[in-house]
């Protein structure tokens, strides 16, 4: 079987973000208040993981820019190839945010801006009103430790085919911790889909959900050799 082309990987990388979008962000804009915090941390966990069986033995199944560049920082990706993953998965994460958009305006009175249409945010944007430096410390961690599971569960001597499974499962535990926080982002191209709909209030705090996610990834991928071992 030939080897998946740089098109097919950056396609899947589409698909897979746009999945992750448009499940875990609709079951927040368009069931939240039927499902809970708790059913939206399960559909990003559910999506992450179905993309991940579907899409990861074609492009590595990463679905968001932290993601990439942590596997850089540990050196389990080509840095040269980290601009084109970017690419395909803000796109994936914007046309799914688009499609996202159509759908919920279908009903009367939908007003993206009002609702926040599931966009990351501080202080008076927080769900449970927390601060700027909270939120900081909350994706920074977060995607760190999310970095640490996937670099961690894609290793040879781990246990073969759990990946996706523990993979999902820890996206379902982030949410379920920071939900209240900033509304969860840990991926940059999520955050960035979403708040084009949601107003120059959720822009003009979408800093801060590129950054930090970013700037945990590379933590874990710096550190994560030194600290568990490298992997044969």
């Amino acid at each position: 079987m030939a080897a998946p082309t740089t098109s097919h990987k950056l396609g899947a990388e589409a698909l897979g973000t746009f999945w992750l979008v448009l499940g875990g962000c609709g079951t927040a804009v368009l069931a939240g208040k039927d499902v809970g915090s708790l059913g939206i941390a399960l559909a990003f966990g559910l999506t992450v993981l179905t993309g991940a069986y579907a899409f990861g033995h074609i492009s590595g199944g990463h679905f968001n820019p932290a993601v990439t560049i942590g596997l850089a920082a540990a050196k389990r990706f080509r840095w040269n190839d980290v601009g084109g993953y970017v690419v395909a998965q803000l796109i994936g994460a914007t046309v799914a945010a688009s499609v996202l958009f159509v759908i919920a305006s279908g009903q009367d009175g939908f007003d993206a801006q009002a609702t926040g249409f599931a966009s990351n945010g501080y202080g008076d944007h927080s769900p449970g009103g927390y601060s700027l430096l909270a939120a900081l410390i909350t994706e920074i961690v977060l995607t760190a430790f999310f970095l640490y599971v996937i670099l961690g569960a894609s290793e040879k001597r781990a246990a073969v085919g759990f990946s996706g499974l523990s993979i999902g499962l820890a996206l379902t535990l982030i949410h379920l911790i920071s939900i209240p926080i900033d509304n969860t982002s840990v991926n940059p191209a999520r955050s960035i889909g979403v708040a084009i709909y949601a107003g120059a209030d959720a822009l003009g705090q979408v800093w801060l959900f590129i950054v930090a996610p970013i700037i945990g990834a590379i933590i874990a991928g710096a550190t994560h050799a030194a600290i568990v071992g490298a992997d044969d």
